[in-house]
Parts: structure tokens; sequence; C-alpha cells
């Protein structure tokens, strides 16, 4: 082992690193550099003129071009190690990233600007049984925390008013405008970098299992990190919640197969499951999402047909003029979260539901419940 880390455990490692802003670019060039060869990489946004003070990966080009920040990364990681492996996703962590893929990896890194994506990305690593490193940046402020299955939640650490407040998003973008209508040089990249450079560090101690059981390494798990860039300090605090009736981190376990894929119709997945199970009755759930087939006023009972995920009824709603101008509040859905024989639309396929790639299906039976892992095309 050269100085504390092994290069062969490095390279063999799979990370997945969650949003490509400033943050994100730095975790990236640095897994790059201390050679991780597998690394997947979650985003939906497209690179803009804003990134281009904060972020190392990206060029005026690629914003000129509106290209996608995981189609960018994934090309000049390339170019810094032609042998990494850059798996893509670009979609949201909350609807996208199935757990089978979360239960590949050996570390997930966030990169995220919303209390309410962290809590995602909690969910699937605690479901999953695997670790994850959190960053945040603000001005010359940033903090690192280390949640593990078992000894830390995210979710257990918000509380009350925490949880209330999920919903509330400052992005970087946001944080930059901020200091530009202040006059303030936006100090973004640089406390970027050391944050960065901290989250890598402690990913990399994850994969040392041995030597942190050992006493050789310390991990931060239980603590925050707390970097201050404008006065030079740093510190380390407690920060510690484990909440046994917590729903949060429940994992999935045992995990099992199924030769269900997404292609297949829900009258399929159905009767697949029904033999592969032996039961009579069976149902799966639409653990991050529900499927609506229609909204109706609240003023009237009128019904619009929106056939979607949950998470695409703004958007389909708003391209209806009869529901133009009628916030979602105005409008009650009708949606299913249990998919079984009554189903009524059971020529749509799981991929129309919503559910993504790589996933874990949670199967009712009339004798209990069980976590199978789905089959990729």
């Amino acid at each position: 082992m050269d100085g504390c880390f092994d290069q062969k455990r490095i390279q063999a490692a799979h990370i997945m690193v969650v949003g490509c802003g400033a943050l994100g670019n730095e975790v990236l060039k640095n897994l790059v550099l201390m050679g991780v060869e597998h690394i997947t990489v979650v985003d939906f946004d497209i690179v803009e003129v804003g990134n281009l003070s904060r972020s190392v990966l990206f060029t005026k080009a690629d914003a000129d071009s509106k290209r996608l920040k995981t189609d960018v990364v994934a090309e000049r990681l390339k170019k810094m190690n032609p042998t990494v492996e850059v798996k893509t996703i670009c979609g949201d962590i909350t609807y996208d990233v199935g757990l089978a893929l979360i239960r590949k990896m050996d570390v997930v890194i966030g990169c995220v600007d919303s209390r309410w994506a962290r809590y995602c990305i909690n969910r699937l690593c605690m479901r999953a049984g695997i670790p994850w490193v959190d960053g945040g940046i603000d001005g010359l402020e940033g903090t690192v925390r280390v949640f593990m299955p078992g000894e830390n939640c995210y979710a257990c650490n918000l509380g009350p008013e925490g949880l209330k407040d999920l919903a509330r998003r400052m992005p970087c973008s946001g944080i930059i405008r901020r200091q530009e209508q202040a006059g303030s040089a936006p100090t973004t990249s640089i406390v970027a970098s050391v944050i960065g450079a901290v989250q890598v560090q402690e990913a990399l101690k994850l994969i040392h299992r041995e030597e942190l059981e050992a006493g050789k390494l310390t991990s931060l798990c239980g603590r925050m990190f707390y970097y201050d860039g404008e006065h030079l300090t740093t510190r380390t605090a407690d920060f510690k919640a484990y909440d046994d009736d917590c729903a949060e981190h429940d994992q999935w376990k045992p995990i099992g197969q199924t030769s269900v894929m997404r292609q297949n119709t829900v009258e399929e997945a159905l009767q697949i499951l029904k033999q592969e199970l032996g039961a009579d009755e069976v149902a799966f759930c639409l653990t991050n999402d529900c499927y609506v087939d229609y909204v109706a006023r609240r003023d009237n009972d009128e019904r619009t047909s929106v056939m979607c995920p949950g998470r695409a009824v703004e958007e389909t709603t708003g391209r209806d003029k009869c529901l133009q101008g009628i916030p979602l509040s105005g409008l009650y859905q009708h949606e299913y979260r249990l998919i079984d024989k009554s189903f009524p639309y059971q020529e749509l396929t799981l991929a129309q539901l919503g559910i993504p790639s790589d996933d874990v299906l949670h199967v009712k039976t009339e004798q209990n419940d069980c976590y199978l892992e789905m089959k990729e095309v």
C-alpha cells in the first residue's frame, strides 16, 4: 500500500457522484487523479455560462452548445485517463436511479444543492446498505459529512424542522447571483476545491474498511467537518443521529432476483412474479413516485387525462389549455402506488410507470414482502 491508500483497491472501486456542479467537478477530477477507474455520474442539467467561473471541466463552447453536464464530464474525464469507465445518467436522483445500481457502488458522493436531493440519496443508500459522503458550500464556508447504514442517517439528523423544510432549494447559481448583486467576487471555486478534496479523501477511506476497523484511518462518520475560509479555521463537530424507528433507513434485504424487465407490461410482470414466487396473488409498489391517470379540478370535478408518473403531472397539465393558470393545489390527482391485477392499465410497461433501469421491485404476496432485483436489458 502506497501511503494511506491501496492503489489496486482504488482502481477497482465503483463510485457514484451525484451532481456535476462546482463540487462535482472537483470531486470527479480528484477521483480520476487518484486512479479510480469506475465512476457513475448523475445530473439532469446543462452547462451554462454561470458554471464557468467555478467548474474546471466545463468550457464556454460547452455552454454555448447547451451540452449536458454528464456528457461533458464523461468526455473530459476520459481525456484525463483513457482507461476510466464513466457511466452517465442524465436524470434526477429522486426518480431515475435504480436501487440495483446503487448496490453495485462501494460509495456514493453527494454534490447536490438541496436538502431534498440529500434526503433521496440517503434513502437509496440506506436501503442498499451503502455509505455516502455529503458536501455543501456557501461563500467561503463548507461542510463534509459521512453517513453509513447502522451508524449515521441524514434524515435522522434533520429533525422535525428540517423535515418540514425539505423543499427549500438554494443552488450554487443562487449563491453566485446573491454575491454578484452585493458586488462581491464569487468564491465558490475556492471553497469547492477544499470541500471536494475532503469528500474524495473520505470516500477513499470508506473503501479501506480493514484500515478503518483497525484504527489506521479515521472516518468522519458521526462528525461534521466545517471549513471557514474567511477566518481560515477548521473544526469537526459531533453530527450523529440514528433512530431505530426511522423508516428512511430501513434496509431492503434480502434482495433476490427476478426476470422482470422494464420493457415488460404490467400484466406480464405480474404473471412472471406469480410464477417465480409461487404465489396466487402479487403486487408491486411504486416506491419513489406514483402513477397518475387523471387530474380533476377541485371546483367542478372536471377530469383531464394525464397518464404519466407523478413527477410529470405539472408539465403535462401545463400543456392543457383548459388547465393553464390553475395551480396544482387547485387540482386533485388520481394516483396509484400499488400495482396489482386491479390496475386498469395492464398494457403499460414498467418503464412507462416511471420505474428506472437497474431497480429493485418491492413485491407483496399473501405471505410476505420481498425485494427482487430486475433483469437488465
